[in-house]
This record gives structure tokens, sequence and C-alpha cells, in this order.
């Protein structure tokens, strides 16, 4: 509070200034712009206008000693000149013929109300300029005092149904998810079936999933499908400067919902608020903590069958407090988890809605190619085709532009000015070639869909793409060793040739030493420790952080073995090289001069008979 005195301070000191001016303004500057200009002459002037007849009206001021005159000019000029001894003076003014009487006014005087108007009206003004000098400085000091003005109230977005125009069916890839919340919306449309069953609904439900999803989506499309008000708000919104105001925002949320029952609520990002309470930090009462225990005791607190409905929405979920996932709070828990095969493509559809298509377009190869991607991720290489066939001078989008999206949402755009040297284009073009053919030269691999030697802005110069024929979710043990062995594969290639290493394997020995500690420390792969873990994941939906949970004896034993595992698989990718050394020149042969080739141009060659290789390997090794 003290922050908030202090600040008082400089806006005292600004009207103390206003008033000030104000009245420096009533003593000089309005008595001259309210009156007219009153010129000084001399006597003789004077008495020279009164003969040529040029005065209009004159006053005698006997108090002031002065005359004061007006001309018959248009408009009118005011004079004054000092009053002399002059016994002649009243005959020369009617032979002039001035009017009145000559000791009345002849300069009006401004009315009080334009007087008051004119005094006003600078007061007005400043004063404005002083609220939006108090508006500025409030915004620099994130809101503080607009927040203290307007305590206690929630930031809720209201949305209804026809302002977000979202259904089920504009989500595709969750059908699991969707079943769940189907129900939600059969209570909302009937809650009389339920309540003479004597059930009652689940007062809130939590998505839980990995970022770009569609969580919120779902959310939106629940109110969508109930045609009821949805209130949408950030956990992060709740989390104030001053203590008590997230708490009062919670409370005012809660307030407005019961206004409108039936009704949706969604918070998006509750870990926000709703970490675990472990008395950390100077208090155990904080702000965030407030905040949490308000939201607890509202949902203990309002009735379900009302028709309100709680939703909410996190990545992670292992940080939430316990009391929240308690039921009677968040009752049911959503999985809104990375699209299958088949979801992705429904996905993909969905999107596609949106733009022209061509008649070739297979959605069955671009979900396949884009493993693991997110409902977010592939609307984009909906978009990035779109994009590209507009580049290309197209008014649709064909299989190609879909296929170039994929790579661009993985790997980066192409890097056209990159140049490289024909020694490292070269070296490229083995390594890429080395992964390749290890990968079609043994079992329980994925086969190679496109190989391309063509730098890409996410720091790659060239990559290999293997595309599963159908959907992969179980890995063996074997399966692993061989994707171990595809990823030394292309240093093996180097090692060779060129009998010399690169920079150019660094991230495929960052993945090979990542699967070998997991098939030890998670997988239970490795005869020395059984089916013991001794790693643990947290923020599985956020990189999958790992820390190991053995002691340092142990872990020593683990990257031993780590290390034999990965030097086990490089040299099995060494022999399979070794024996096949021609068609790997042959095939780097080719790859050199296409740049891009696919998974059937490669098989071709690979299949192709040795004898035809001979000049080839000549060729290559000059």
């Amino acid at each position: 509070m003290k922050e908030v005195k202090n600040n008082k301070k400089p806006f005292i000191f600004y009207y103390a200034v206003v008033i000030l001016i104000m009245i420096l303004l009533n003593l000089f500057l309005f008595p001259k712009l309210l009156s007219p200009t009153v010129t000084e002459v001399g006597y003789d002037t004077f008495l020279s206008m009164l003969e040529e007849k040029q005065v209009q009206e004159v006053q005698l001021d006997q108090q002031e000693n002065q005359i004061i005159f007006s001309d018959k000019s248009d408009p009118v000029n005011y004079y004054e000149t000092g009053i002399f001894p002059d016994p002649d003076l009243l005959t020369r003014l009617q032979d002039a013929g001035v009017e009145g009487g000559y000791g009345t006014q002849i300069i009006e005087q401004v009315s009080p109300w334009m007087s008051l108007l004119m005094s006003l009206v600078p007061f007005i003004i400043l004063i404005a300029i002083g609220q939006l000098m108090m508006r500025s400085v409030t915004k620099k000091m994130g809101g503080a005092m607009g927040n203290a003005m307007t305590f206690g109230k929630s930031n809720a977005k209201i949305y209804v149904e026809s302002t977000t125009g979202i259904r089920f069916s504009d989500v595709a890839g969750e059908d699991e998810a969707k079943e769940i919340l189907q129900e939600i919306v059969d209570f909302l449309h009937n809650p009389a079936k339920y309540s003479e069953i004597g059930a009652s609904m689940p007062k809130g439900a939590l998505l839980v999933g990995p970022p770009g999803t569609g969580k919120t989506l779902l959310a939106k499309a629940v109110a969508g499908e109930a045609n009821v008000p949805f209130f949408s708000i950030s956990g992060s919104e709740f989390v104030e400067m001053f203590v008590g105001m997230g708490a009062a925002k919670v409370r005012d949320l809660f307030q407005q919902a019961n206004e409108k029952a039936p009704c949706i609520v969604f918070i998006d990002e509750i870990d926000t608020i709703g970490k675990k309470r472990d008395g950390a930090g100077f208090s155990g009462n904080d702000e965030r903590e407030q905040t949490l225990n308000q939201l607890l005791t509202e949902m203990d607190g309002f009735d379900g069958r009302r028709g309100v409905m709680i939703l909410a929405a996190t990545n992670r979920p292992d940080s939430l407090d316990p009391a929240l996932l308690r039921p009677g709070r968040f009752d049911r828990r959503v999985p809104v988890e990375l699209p299958d095969l088949q979801g992705r493509e429904d996905i993909l559809k969905v999107h596609a809605k949106k733009v022209k298509l061509g008649d070739n377009v297979d959605f069955n190869a671009i979900a396949r190619a884009a493993a693991g991607a997110s409902g977010a991720e592939l609307a984009n290489m909906i978009n990035e085709a779109a994009l590209r066939a507009v580049r290309q001078g197209r008014k649709y989008v064909v299989q190609s532009d879909l296929e170039e999206s994929v790579e661009v949402v993985i790997a980066g755009y192409q890097k056209k000015n990159k140049v490289l040297s024909n020694k490292e284009k070269l070296i490229v073009a083995y390594h890429e070639v080395g992964h390749a053919l290890v990968a079609a030269l043994q079992t329980h691999s994925a086969p190679v869909h496109k190989i391309t030697i063509i730098p890409r802005t996410s720091g790659a110069l060239g990559y290999t793409m293997q595309v599963d024929e159908g959907e992969h979710n179980l890995m063996s043990k074997e399966e692993i060793e061989n994707k171990i062995a595809t990823l030394t594969g292309g240093r093996v290639a180097e090692e060779l040739v060129f009998h010399s290493v690169t920079t150019g394997a660094s991230n495929d020995i960052e993945q090979a030493t990542k699967l070998a500690r997991a098939m030890i420390t998670r997988f239970g792969m490795s005869d020395e420790f059984d089916m013991v873990a001794m790693e643990t994941v947290t923020n599985q939906y956020l990189g999958g952080d790992t820390s190991l949970a053995c002691s340092s004896e142990t872990a020593a034993l683990i990257d031993r073995k780590v290390v034999e595992v990965v030097k086990t698989e490089h040299d099995k990718a060494r022999k399979l090289i070794s024996e096949n050394i021609r068609k790997l020149h042959e095939i780097a042969k080719f790859l050199y001069e296409k740049e891009t080739i696919t998974g059937e141009e490669f098989m071709e060659v690979l299949d192709r008979p040795l004898e035809a290789a001979e000049t080839t390997v000549e060729t290559t090794a000059v």
C-alpha cells in the first residue's frame, strides 16, 4: 500500500500547479481576451477626429481623468486620451454630432455567463490532460492503479454459440475426448433426465494434453453444442500485484456464472494458480495460495445441478494441487493426446475444407509423413501448403505442396541462398545415404521416404525421412537398436569414404544417446538392471525432462552400458556399409547430382545389379 501513497504525491503537486495557472490566467489573460482593444492617442488626434466628424460615442471619465471614444468604422475601434482643460469641449462634441450622454460607458461588459464559460473551459482541458497523464503513469506501473479501481472484477470473456460458431464437427482426431464431453452437453440440454434417477453431473472436467492438441477448442465446442454462455479466462489473469485481488476475481467469476446458469466456465492454463502448496517463500499465505484456496472454496460451494460446468486445461497435470483433483471438484480427467494416424487424416480434412484442393491429394500419405504432429501443427501444414500454391502461381493445392509443407513444419524452409562447397556437398550426400543404406539393409526399420541435401532453416544441411506404412505405437528392443544403428550410419559413411569425421553427426549422436539411455533406465531392456526404473520423467507433455533416481555407482554403470550399446550398433552399421560400399558410392553420386531423391528412386538404385555400378564407383572415387 505504500507504493500507492507515494504515487499520489505527484498528482497533488499537479493540481496545485493547475490552480496557480488558473489564477494567473484570470488576472492577466482573460481580461485582455474578453475586453476590446483600446488604443491610446493624443488630445490633438481626438480634436482632429471631432472636426472630421469621425467620432461616434464619447465617455468622459472624471475619476480616471480620461476620455474614451469610438469611431464610426466597422468594426468599431476604441481610443483613450487624457482630459485637457477645454471649456469648448461640449460645444465641439455637439457640433460633431456625437451621440449619448457623455458619462455613460460605451465599452460593453462581457456577460457573466460568458466569463464563467471562458474560465471553465481551460480548467476542464487541464483536468482532462491530468487524467490522461494519470492513465499513462498507471499503464507504466503495470495497471496497479487501474486494478485498484476495478478491484475484484474478473476479466472473463463471455462467448455464446452465435459468436464462436464452433461445434464438435469442427474438432477432429479426439473422438474419445468428444465422447466424454458429449455427456456434459447432454446434461446442460436435459438436466431433468439425470436428476430423476438421482445422478449428478461432475462439477468439473480437466482437459490434459500436450500443447496444440485442441484443449481450448474442445471447451468452446462444448459451449457451442450446448448453446450456453461460455466464460473464458486464463489462469494468469488471476495473479495480481496486491494480495487478495486474485481471490476477489475468483468470487466475481463464480458470481457471474451463477447468475447466467446454465453456463460453462473455462480456465485455461490452470496450473498457473493450481500449483501444489508447499509453504515455500516468506509466507505460506501468499497471493497465489489465497487464489487457489478461494477457487477450492467456490467449487465446493456452488450447486452443480444449476448447470454450471467448470472446464480447465493444462499441460502440466503433475504440478497441480491434489485438493484440486479430488472428486467433487475436477471429477473427470479428459486426456487430449496427440492424434493417431486416422486422427491426423481427419484433422487434415477438416482444415482442408477452407482451401481449394487438386484431384491428386492423398491425406493418408501426408498423415503418415506427419507422425507425432499435433492438431495445431497439422493446421499449419495446410496453411503452408496454400501459401506455397500461391507462390507457385496456382489457384489450388496439390500433393507436392502438402509434402513440402510437412518438411517446412518439421525441418524449416529451404535455404536457397546457402551455398555449400563441392566437398561439403559431397560429404553431406554420403552422410545422408549412409543413414538410408543402413535403414534399408535392416529389418524392423521404417522405409526411406525421401533423401535431400538441401539445407534447411532449422540448421540441417540435409536429412533422411523415414515413414512407417501404418500406425506404430510400440517399439521392440530390436527396433530401437536398429534405429540407433541407422543414426550412426551417417558417421560411418564419412569414416569409410573420407577417413575423417565432421560435426554433421551432432544431432545423430544426441538422439542415439537418448535412445540407448532410455533402453536401460526406463524401458528395462538390459540384463544388468532388468525391470528397474533408473529415471523418472517429469513434464511429460513439455519435453519430458528426466532425472536419475539411483546412486552414483549405478549412474556410472549406466553410462558405461550406454556407451556399450551405441558402440555395438556403430560397429553393426560399419559392417553393413562396408559390405555395400559400391552401392554407397553409386547412390551418393546420384543424390549429389539430383540433390533430392524419393524413396522409390533410392530403392531402384539399391536394387540395381552390381554390374551396372562398376563404372560409377570409379567415377565417384576420382
